[in-house]
């Protein structure tokens, strides 16, 4: 080996380290926005159950929509009533990364079958 070459395979190691490196941080990203996302759905879902389940029992269908997509971790941004169908749209706290914030929204509706 000549002398000029010497440690060049230490450069290419720690820019291969850096790049994997990078990627991981990148796939971390995707993973929770996937779990956001999946939240978010969970949450709108309930909270439009429990929000048709309310007005069949007489009760404000947007209260109990908000208590329960807040203590399934979401916001309720929204919430529509027509007769006995309830719509309500939920947000969700997404991962924060170089100071971008990626909040996710969910909608969902529920009534009588």
């Amino acid at each position: 080996m000549r002398r000029a070459e010497r440690g060049s395979a230490s450069l290419f190691a720690i820019s291969c380290l850096a790049v994997l490196l990078l990627l991981g941080a990148a796939l971390g990203v995707v993973a929770a926005l996937v779990r956001a996302h999946r939240v978010a759905q969970s949450a709108a879902d309930l909270a439009a159950l429990s929000a048709a389940s309310a007005v069949g029992r007489g009760q404000d269908p947007c209260t109990a929509g908000r208590s329960t997509a807040s203590a399934n971790g979401a916001q309720l941004t929204s919430c529509a009533v027509a007769g006995r169908e309830v719509t309500v749209r939920v947000l969700v706290d997404g991962p924060h990364w170089l100071g971008q914030a990626a909040d996710l929204e969910a909608e969902a509706r529920a009534g009588p079958g």
